[in-house]
């Protein structure tokens, strides 16, 4: 067997290669190298390859003829090669589509000199699971922390925004309840201005809300609802006007509008 090469550490490299651990049985050594995006003849020409026995290779990227389909299923191009190991490229692109991966694997054997039977399969298989494996808790790390950093983002807009909002949002609640009060007192008769306004209390202010103290979570909470409570008001308005309408005596509007101005 040719002399054990001194091989990278596990972690991911900049050029996008993830390493397995390798796996030695009796004198023979397994290490797979996982790429999402560089070609398997980068992977097969590795430097730290070169002293291998066999280099099983396979790869599966997304077929430009998906454009031709007539619905949403998406093809690829999956190929292999087994390198003088019989059926194991074929068993490593199985694993590519088991784990949903596209990208290239290269699993290297340095052989010891005692043949292993069917179990080096599964040290093929277990190689390069293990590092794709690592790129997808890589991906899954990276995608949590740019969620963290969309989610620090929208709250410190929200921040600024809402505050302002709900005091706008008040405002038209407050104009809003005051002309639905009018619609359903219904439209003032000759002689009632002064009886009505005597009779009309003067509404307290309603106490302003320091809204840039209140959390985030409250803010959208409370946007949600004042949204919700112009959009009941709006609605009884409707249906205060609608009755006004239907409560007319028969050609009252007529004769308004036939009446002489001059």
């Amino acid at each position: 067997m040719p002399p054990k090469r001194s091989r990278s550490p596990t972690s991911p490299s900049p050029s996008q290669i993830y390493r397995s651990t390798p796996i030695e049985d009796r004198s023979s050594t397994f290490t797979a190298y996982y790429s999402p995006s560089l070609p398997v003849k980068t992977l097969e020409t590795h430097p730290d390859f070169e002293s291998a026995s066999h280099r099983i290779a396979a790869w599966r990227k997304p077929s430009t003829q998906s454009a031709l389909l007539t619905n949403s299923q998406r093809l690829y191009d999956i190929g292999h090669r087994d390198d003088g190991e019989r059926n194991a490229g074929q068993r490593l692109a199985k694993v590519l589509v088991q784990m949903q991966v596209t990208g290239a694997v290269v699993v290297a054997r340095w052989y010891g000199g005692i043949m292993l039977g069917p179990i080096r399969f599964n040290h093929i298989e277990n190689c390069a699971r293990q590092a794709i494996g690592m790129w997808m808790e890589e991906s899954r790390a990276e995608s949590d922390a740019a969620a963290k950093k969309r989610k620090v983002e929208e709250d410190e807009r929200d921040r600024v925004r809402l505050p302002r909002v709900l005091v706008e949002r008040d405002q038209s609640i407050s104009v809003l309840r005051k002309l639905l009060a009018e619609k359903k007192r219904g439209p003032a008769r000759p002689g009632d201005e002064e009886d009505r306004d005597a009779s009309v209390q003067p509404a307290s202010p309603a106490p302003k809300i320091n809204y840039d103290a209140v959390p985030v979570a409250r803010l959208r909470q409370s946007e949600k609802a004042r949204d919700a409570t112009i959009a009941w008001l709006l609605k009884e308005i409707d249906s205060a006007e609608e009755h006004q309408r239907s409560s007319q005596p028969d050609g009252q509007e007529v004769s308004q509008a036939g009446s002489d101005p001059g």
